[in-house]
């Protein structure tokens, strides 16, 4: 809104007229501080051991540890890094006022085909001097990662954006589970869902387990990748993610595919089910 080249109208004149205070113009906000930043990482990887710790046993736990920190430090850190404890409470990954939250359709569905179900959830990137958010698209079934975002915000945008990319290279899932989080009931991402015939489920309240494949995702790609780098960038970032991806999708061997990565046995389920339903034609 405010232009600073234009030399017919100074600074304070247009604030004046935009009724905001000059000061507001050269306020430039402040990064989290760099103990901050290292108590963030070690928060994220404690909570990976320990999903189960709120505030105050993660208070406890970095105290414990040497380090003098308070709750009210603590929770607002974790709420920043959008760390949600599995027991039943209040908590940052809930839905935005108004907007609408649906019921978990997982419960008790077999899941036998690629595309029957996927499943969408963020997470937080530490780097040197900063941390970036992760949203990654999955496929049920074989594991596999359909699209990912890098955003430096938690807006729903670069959800939406992972979501549009996962559908026009995979087409349609039956049914798409994701928590409670704001970006997930944001109407942005649901009405993108609904318009195309998409089954919305969500996890229950506080219930870390019920998307458990992609909570196992992340553990694999902090303690492989994120956690043996201090990033300096962005740009650095994306490229590291993108490299791990390529690796886990294609080469990565997965315990629950006997040994085969997600890639592969995404695309020979895919075939399989294609010729069963040519076959019924």
């Amino acid at each position: 809104m405010i232009e600073p080249a234009n030399a017919n109208l100074p600074i304070g004149k247009q604030c004046k007229l935009l009724s905001i205070p000059r000061s507001s113009f050269y306020y430039q906000p402040k990064g989290e501080t760099a103990l901050n930043l290292a108590l963030m990482r070690l928060i994220d990887e404690q909570f990976l051991e320990t999903p189960f710790f709120g505030v105050r046993q993660m208070t406890w736990h970095l105290r414990n540890e040497g380090h003098l920190v308070n709750e009210k430090r603590i929770r607002r850190l974790m709420r920043l890094m959008g760390l949600m404890p599995i027991y039943q409470k209040p908590n940052t990954s809930k839905a935005a006022k108004g907007h609408e939250t649906y019921p978990y359709l997982l419960r008790g569905l077999r899941v036998d085909r690629p595309n029957q179900v996927w499943a969408a959830n963020i997470t937080y990137l530490p780097m040197r001097r900063g941390f970036l958010y992760l949203v990654a698209i999955m496929d049920w079934r074989t594991r596999k990662v359909l699209a990912w975002r890098i955003s430096n915000t938690l807006e729903a945008d670069f959800c939406v954006e992972a979501l549009n990319e996962a559908i026009a290279r995979f087409g349609l899932p039956e049914i798409m589970n994701t928590d409670q989080g704001s970006q997930f009931t944001s109407f942005a991402w649901t009405d993108r869902l609904r318009r195309t015939g998409v089954r919305i489920s969500m996890d229950g309240k506080g219930r870390f387990l019920d998307n458990i494949f992609v909570e196992r995702l992340w553990r694999s790609l902090k303690c492989e990748c994120v956690y043996l780098h201090a990033w300096e960038t962005g740009s650095e970032t994306k490229a590291a993610i993108r490299k791990w991806m390529t690796f886990y999708n294609h080469q990565r061997p997965h315990s629950a595919l006997g040994g085969k990565p997600p890639a592969l046995v995404y695309w020979q389920r895919n075939d399989i089910n294609q010729l069963i339903s040519r076959s019924r034609e």
